[in-house]
């Protein structure tokens, strides 16, 4: 399976400047997921981040993980964006070992470890030119819109 960005923002509440993922390649329902993040200068956040040796934010390659879990999971369970809502509870074992910098092409990677009722837990990675920028174990929730 393979989606576009008009899909990705169907399913995704996040809007520029923060949706982090482009297109997504590969998508096993209920396995794995692999999505494609264009690293360009124009974004708001290299001119602070840090001047003259511009670094795409660690943090962000978090969030770009948990972006992708979060479309991973709406296509494994059929969940309605509209009525449920994906929240991120928390992070383990993050490494960052490369640093990603403007023209990369960054592929976000996602591996289901455990997956119950509405608790996910997935291994993430990020990944530029078969190097290994980072990783951790990302755990999120489905939740009703109306109790988020």
């Amino acid at each position: 399976m393979n989606l576009d960005i008009s899909k990705i923002l169907r399913i995704l509440p996040h809007r520029a400047p923060f949706l982090l993922i482009d297109r997504v390649l590969e998508l096993s329902p209920r396995q794995s997921a692999r999505a494609v993040k264009c690293v360009t200068y124009n974004e708001p956040f290299f001119p602070g981040h840090f001047p003259g040796t511009p670094i795409f934010p660690a943090v962000l390659c978090l969030e770009a993980m948990a972006q992708l879990m979060c479309v991973l999971a709406y296509a494994s369970d059929a969940v309605d964006p509209n009525q449920h809502t994906f929240v991120f509870a928390g992070i383990d074992k993050a490494k960052f070992r490369h640093p990603i910098t403007p023209g990369d092409q960054m592929i976000v990677g996602v591996e289901v470890i455990q997956h119950r009722q509405n608790i996910w837990k997935c291994h993430g990675t990020a990944v530029v030119d078969e190097v290994l920028c980072a990783e951790a174990e990302l755990l999120a929730a489905i939740q009703d819109r109306d109790s988020a």
